[in-house]
């Protein structure tokens, strides 16, 4: 006999609601008996009924649970259909469906012919798939089908906004649950199982992995108790699904991925043991391709995994984890289409002809989301054809273009062998050409080593790789220090650019700085996205400009000795016309007129930056003794010659540059200073008697005439 469940008594209201006017939304608890219950009683309503689970293994269970209870195998009035799987026949009335294969039905059959009421089930968890599914049952009964009848159901959301969103009422069923105790217990499975009380149990686990990993681990513990350990994930058969959620002899731990969270009902369970994790779906930042990734799940999440220990009895549930952890954690998860990538969405949109501000979303996609799918697409050279593969666009191009061979390394790529078999053809292209044609904005060329420039920015490390040019398909962002790693690659030639993409090819010609040579390079390049498949460096006709940025960078003492550059500075000074930072600079650029590298520079002159100066201020000065002294300048500072005492004898009066007398170093002859002087005649007059006794004692050989005014000879 069938048990009665909470839903019961409210079936033939929804049946009535459904009869009377076209949406409802139907709220009610996990293990209220909604899944298996309603559809049927739908049956009594015109057309088929298509039910949307979000998962393969709730669509495959439901569709045996319905055709149980009626007494008849699936395939019959129950069937189901999946991604790669379909049961059914001429007979079935009943259709569970993953909420992808409805939008791919409705690509070859636009109006649903023969359908009467479509079920969206689990709405809370807000798949993209879903999201995509309602607005299209939306637009078709607003703009075709006016006779559609939609039953929205839902265990835990805030239904008032959807309901507006219908315009439908709302009808509840608010379960039965016994009473629950939750512990919050840091620690190991084990440790939980042993606290747990006999009987069934639930063990929430992320993926696979964890789950072989943990049955392995509570192994010996289980013998010990009398229990069983039992999985439960999607990959499983029918027969091993089934032998996870019916009740047996023998006490069970069930290790479970969160399908057991919603759409499944497992009876007998009276402990949950959650590690509040889940695999998520995510965009991988760099295939593009979709991905599950470890992450914690909301509060509502475990709300449900906690609800599942106290549908048959008192419960209890161990969450291993801190209470505090709880209390951070979202109320809800975000909904997939606000954080996932949309080429799929968009290009079933497009095969539509539909536009995305078409739909009526129950929240739209982002724009900027529509507008990284619409580049991709466009990118991709997407058609209606990639379509007929119910995988991600860049997938379904590498299948279109290299056929079996294709769908294999997709099916690598996508972690999902059941790939390998949607390709019938072979294909047109060979598979490294393919994998460009599917990736290629993962294009790289090598920089140096192993270094990798990638087309889309940045770079990344390749190891044991002999070839310049690549498609980086998959790279790993590393935790530590460095560049990003390319884990799958396939090389590629450089000429298949222009040919695949000649709309994305430029020709660029510029200046660059050629750091190695130090000059200035007129680079002629034919590029794909800034990566340079042919390249030509040429003499420029005009590198002044980028040759004197270069040369203001490396500094003026670059190219001139810094004594003489102060002396410059110095000498414009006294001239009266001192230069400043700006005009030497300016005056550079001037002086880089006609050169093209920092060896055209290396004799700079900076006399053109003062025409005359040598007149205002000059280098030397002939003394008396015929000897060219060199005059020396400072800021600041009278200008100064430095010679023997002997070149100054006959000058009567301090040296002078047009009228400005000039300081007079006179040195003995140890080239040391005897007397600094800007009054020559005075020092002739007053100190000279006295120095030349003690010049005469110590340098006798040197001649020092009484009257210094007579030229040495």
């Amino acid at each position: 006999m069938t048990p009665r469940l909470p839903i019961d008594p409210l079936v033939p209201a929804i049946v009535a609601s459904l009869q009377s006017q076209p949406n409802l939304v139907l709220e009610a608890p996990p293990g209220a008996g909604k899944t298996t219950r309603v559809p049927p009683a739908l049956l009594a309503l015109p057309g088929e009924v298509l039910v949307l689970e979000p998962r393969r293994i709730a669509a495959r269970m439901a569709a045996r649970r319905v055709a149980q209870e009626l007494g008849e195998p699936v395939g019959r009035t129950v069937g189901y259909q999946v991604r790669f799987e379909e049961v059914g026949g001429p007979e079935t009335r009943i259709r569970f469906l993953t909420e992808g294969v409805l939008t791919r039905r409705l690509l070859r059959d636009r109006d649903l012919r023969g359908v009467g009421t479509v079920v969206l089930d689990e709405f809370h968890e807000r798949h993209l798939d879903g999201d995509l599914a309602l607005a299209l049952l939306l637009h078709l009964q607003r703009t075709r089908r006016p006779d559609l009848r939609l039953l929205v159901m839902s265990a835990t959301l805030a239904t008032e906004a959807l309901a507006a969103h219908l315009a439908a009422p709302v009808l509840r069923s608010e379960g039965k649950l016994f009473p629950l105790e939750i512990i919050y217990q840091p620690g190991t499975i084990e440790a939980a199982l042993r606290r747990a009380p006999s009987g069934d149990a639930l063990v929430f686990l992320p993926g696979l992995r964890e789950i072989r990993d943990a049955m392995n681990s509570c192994e010996p513990l289980l013998r010990q108790q009398g229990r069983i350990a039992l999985p439960l994930h999607g990959d499983l058969t029918p027969e091993e699904q089934d032998r996870a959620v019916t009740p047996g002899g023998r006490p069970k731990v069930i290790f479970s991925t969160n399908v057991a969270e919603s759409s499944i009902t497992i009876d007998g369970v009276t402990t949950v043991i959650d590690l509040g994790t889940a695999r998520v779906a995510s965009d991988n930042p760099w295939t593009g391709l979709p991905s599950l990734n470890v992450e914690r799940i909301s509060q509502a999440s475990a709300t449900q995994r906690a609800g599942r220990a106290a549908r048959t009895a008192p419960g209890l549930c161990i969450r291993l984890y801190p209470a505090e952890d709880f209390a951070r954690r979202p109320a809800q998860d975000k909904p997939e289409i606000m954080r996932r990538e949309a080429s799929s969405t968009l290009l079933f949109l497009r095969t539509m002809k539909l536009k995305p501000e078409q739909l009526p979303w129950l929240d739209p996609p982002p724009p900027e989301a529509l507008d990284a799918a619409s580049r991709l697409l466009d990118l991709l050279h997407a058609d209606d054809k990639l379509t007929r593969y119910p995988v991600h666009p860049r997938l379904a191009r590498l299948v279109e273009d290299a056929g079996r061979e294709g769908a294999a390394f997709a099916a690598r790529l996508a972690g999902d062998e059941r790939l390998k078999n949607i390709a019938r053809h072979r294909g047109e292209i060979d598979l490294p050409r393919a994998v460009l044609r599917a990736f290629p904005d993962r294009v790289a060329k090598r920089l140096r080593h192993d270094e990798f420039m990638l087309a889309g920015g940045g770079s990344a490390v390749a190891r044991d790789v002999h070839t310049d040019w690549i498609v980086a398909v998959d790279i790993e962002q590393r935790r530590e220090r460095g560049l990003p790693l390319i884990r799958e690659w396939s090389a590629i030639e450089p000429d298949w650019l222009l040919d695949e993409f000649p709309e994305r090819i430029t020709e660029r010609e510029q200046l660059e700085w050629n750091r190695a040579a130090e000059r200035v390079d007129a680079v002629k390049r034919l590029e794909f996205e800034r990566l340079a498949i042919i390249e030509e460096r040429t003499a420029p006709t005009d590198a002044s400009e980028l040759l004197a940025q270069k040369a203001l960078e490396a500094g003026l003492e670059r190219f001139i000795d810094p004594e003489q550059l102060a002396q410059f500075k110095a000498r414009a000074e006294f001239a009266g016309k001192p230069l400043d930072d700006e005009e030497m600079q300016g005056a550079l650029r001037k002086l880089c007129a006609g050169s093209r590298s920092f060896a055209d520079l290396a004799h700079l002159s900076l006399a053109p930056l003062r025409p005359g100066l040598d007149a205002a201020a000059p280098l030397n000065l002939r003394l008396p003794s015929g000897r060219q002294a060199k005059i020396r300048y400072a800021s600041g500072q009278a200008p100064w010659v430095s010679s023997r005492m002997q070149d100054f004898f006959g000058m009567r009066q301090s040296p002078q540059i047009n009228g400005r007398p000039l300081v007079a170093h006179l040195l003995a002859p140890n080239q040391r200073p005897v007397q600094i002087t800007q009054d020559l005649a005075g020092f002739w007059e007053r100190h000279y008697p006295a120095i030349r006794r003690e010049l005469m004692r110590k340098y006798p050989r040197h001649k020092w005439p009484e009257d210094p005014y007579q030229v040495e000879s």
